[in-house]
Order: C-alpha cells, then sequence, then structure tokens
C-alpha cells in the first residue's frame, strides 16, 4: 500500500498591518501571502501542491478567510 507524504498542517495567519498574511507549515514560515492566489503559489514551491486554497482542509485560516485581505487603510478608518 502506498503511503501519501504527510504534512503539518499549514496555518494562513491573520493579515498584519499592510494586509500581508504569513503561511507557515509546523515551525516553519513558507512565505508572505498578499492573496489568495500567493498561497496556492507559496504551497506549490513547498512541493505541496493544493488545487483550491479556499476548501483545503491542509489549510487553516486564521484571522479571516481566503477573501480577507485588508490593506493598511481599512485597519485605520476608525481614526
Amino acid at each position: 500500500m502506498a503511503h501519501q507524504r504527510e504534512h503539518s498542517h499549514v496555518v494562513v495567519h491573520p493579515p498584519a498591518l499592510d494586509g500581508s498574511r504569513r503561511v507557515t507549515e509546523g515551525d516553519e514560515t513558507l512565505g508572505i501571502a498578499t492573496h489568495a492566489d500567493d498561497v496556492g503559489e507559496i504551497l506549490r514551491l513547498a512541493d505541496l501542491y493544493v488545487t483550491d486554497v479556499e476548501g483545503s482542509d491542509l489549510i487553516e485560516w486564521q484571522g479571516g478567510g481566503p477573501d480577507d485581505w485588508p490593506g493598511l487603510s481599512e485597519h485605520h478608518e476608525g481614526a
């Protein structure tokens, strides 16, 4: 029986002040994303081929989902 390579789960962290989001696998930072497409490219470069980053069980979205990429101006609207 062939075993699929197991991966720690991937976390897309809450947006930073500039709207970018850190992408990690376990304790390793894989990259910084500014859009959901970036998450897919970061995972591809890490040999984690995920075709649907929005619906993958491999990815945990923290601080908002794949459509949440606030920029600096959105963080300061109430100021």
